[in-house]
């Protein structure tokens, strides 16, 4: 069945049944990480989720227990904007859940003021990228012994606003711009799945970057008049805003990504409005795929613990 950007993540999801599959979905408590984590719970998955503090974790679990009959729902903490968090969970998730069949990386920040993680990596490229890199690498075990499996990467069409900044990625010497920053972060989501599937693919984990169109949520909680002008100067350039979706339309790919059967021929993939799309050239080289997960073990390994 063919779906567009005005599917809903319960029409993407009808007639599958999860049950069996066990799902971790990031950045649960708003939007389309609560969206995603209540249809896989709602098609019978068993959805393990993050939220930032203790408080939005018990919300969060709460909230969708609600929306979810029957849900087995259960939300941990972790605060992407620290290394030692992101291990925590990890070994939290491990502990509790051996064998993982989905990990959907979904959670993130956009267009901060210039601003850095407790390693002192740049906030966006930190958060974006960096975390849900250490936290695949800690889930890995889990994913392989749940094979097959997938990782879904929450990029962004904003990727276009920047390739990776290969000699300053945390903006230590270079002028900071914030859409800037933002674009590197969503570039570093797509070479990031490129890389997992190359590596992991043939062992039956599959990795697909999704971008979920133009969405209302806590996303944009960032944004400023300088940050929006700036941005609606940059889609004048580029032919114009996208039209906006519903959230059950925005987070419908990510759960198409997750479970589409069609997809297993296109690991690696960048996804929009339900179908392969085409990203930026230069998240095409797996060169530079493979120079970033190198650079990134680099800066993680490196960051005190």
């Amino acid at each position: 069945m063919s779906f567009d950007a005005r599917s809903t993540t319960d029409e993407v999801l009808a007639g599958i049944d999860l049950s069996g599959t066990t799902a971790l979905v990031t950045g649960a408590s708003t939007g389309l990480g609560w969206e995603t984590a209540r249809a896989l719970a709602a098609a019978g998955a068993r959805v393990v989720a993050s939220a930032r503090t203790p408080e939005k974790a018990e919300a969060t679990e709460r909230s969708l227990r609600t929306a979810v009959t029957g849900g087995r729902i259960h939300c941990g903490v972790m605060a992407l904007d620290s290394l030692a968090s992101v291990r925590a969970f990890g070994e939290w998730v491990r502990a509790r859940y051996p064998a993982l069949q989905l990990l959907i990386n979904n959670a993130g920040v956009m267009a901060t003021p210039l601003g850095r993680t407790a390693e002192g990596f740049e906030l966006q490229f930190g958060t974006n990228h960096l975390a849900h890199f250490v936290l695949t690498r800690e889930l890995l075990p889990a994913l392989q012994a749940g094979a097959p499996a997938r990782i879904v990467n929450l990029s962004s069409g904003g990727h276009v606003a920047s390739d990776i900044v290969w000699d300053d990625p945390n903006f230590e010497a270079t002028d900071y711009d914030p859409w800037v920053a933002y674009g590197q972060s969503k570039t570093a989501n797509i070479l990031f799945t490129k890389e997992l599937d190359r590596r992991y693919g043939p062992s039956g984990i599959r990795a697909y970057a999704v971008h979920p169109g133009r969405v209302g949520t806590d996303l944009g909680r960032y944004l400023t008049r300088a940050s929006i002008a700036a941005l609606m100067q940059r889609a004048a350039s580029g032919g114009g805003m996208p039209e906006t979706k519903t959230v059950p339309e925005g987070a419908a790919t990510t759960v198409w990504a997750a479970t589409a059967a069609e997809l297993l021929d296109h690991g690696g993939a960048y996804l929009a409005d339900c179908a392969v799309a085409e990203p930026a050239p230069w998240t095409l080289d797996p060169a530079a795929a493979t120079r970033l997960w190198a650079l990134s073990e680099t800066l993680v390994d490196a960051a005190p613990t």
